[in-house]
């Protein structure tokens, strides 16, 4: 039985919307798409990269400074180098930023520089960080773990609600499975079962779900079909040259034409 009091539909089913920038979330408002590399990895490329991605419909732009790897030899991010970074894309181009933290200690360091605050999957059990980004006034974007239930994922999420944080944002980012052929395996079905259960907007993360390039236009589209509130895709010029997470990036020729679709699939969803 969940205990997520706050997470969950009250009397009055109300569903959270969620303003940043001119960007509204949730609700019956159309779904945002979010964009960005894995990883912040200079300053003029992302610059390039986030003017890009607006021209080509994204609404607000991802880019992670602190990464979280699973190997300790992998690169870690520019780490507090990339804020100015992040800072800089929001002013040149309008879009508010997107990206994670790892450790309270963070959040005071990044406040400044980031709109939307990431609790990553390895994170979302982290207490102490979940309590941390609730007592903030910005967004928190919470992804599922990779190994988390619903019931799990939504009492993470009262961590920061009973903080007074009522700003979150739940990502479904694919889950651990007997499936090789994928990175994870995409729940699908997670997006509606939360919408009965939760007022709390819904966005999909196809590109980690699968981590293959080549599926994460169908599983954005399928995202879009199932009434999420929005996706995250990874966008790289270059993936086979990216630092982090290159086989799960689309280019920027594959975003735009990914934009195209989904617009399509929003008008005719019911």
């Amino acid at each position: 039985m969940s205990f997520a009091k706050l997470a969950e539909w009250g009397e009055d089913r109300r569903p959270t919307v969620i303003k940043v920038g001119g960007t509204i979330i949730g609700g019956e408002h159309p779904p945002v798409i979010i964009a960005g590399p894995c990883s912040i990895e200079d300053r003029d490329s992302a610059l390039a990269l986030a003017a890009a991605l607006k021209e080509a419909g994204a609404q607000l732009f991802r880019g992670g400074v602190f990464k979280p790897r699973t190997s300790p030899y992998s690169f870690q991010g520019l780490k507090e180098a990339g804020l100015p970074i992040l800072a800089e894309i929001r002013e040149l181009t309008g879009l508010p930023v997107v990206s994670e933290v790892l450790a309270p200690e963070q959040v005071r360091i990044a406040y400044d520089y980031i709109d939307i605050f990431q609790i990553g999957s390895r994170n979302m059990q982290n207490f102490p960080l979940l309590q941390a980004v609730g007592r903030l006034d910005k967004p928190v974007l919470l992804k599922r773990g990779f190994a988390a239930t619903i019931d799990e994922w939504l009492l993470a999420a009262e961590y920061i609600l009973a903080e007074g944080n009522s700003q979150v944002i739940l990502c479904e980012r694919g889950i651990r499975t007997f499936e090789p052929s994928t990175r994870n395996t995409l729940d699908i079905s997670a997006v509606p079962l939360v919408k009965l259960r939760s007022h709390l907007p819904i966005i999909v993360d196809p590109s980690h779900a699968c981590g293959r390039a080549e599926l994460v236009p169908p599983l954005a589209k399928a995202a879009i079909a199932v009434r999420s509130d929005g996706i995250m895709v990874e966008v790289h010029e270059e993936p086979e040259q990216a630092l982090s997470d290159g086989a799960q990036s689309i280019t920027l020729k594959e975003f735009r034409q990914l934009v195209g679709a989904l617009r399509q699939i929003e008008m005719r969803r019911v």
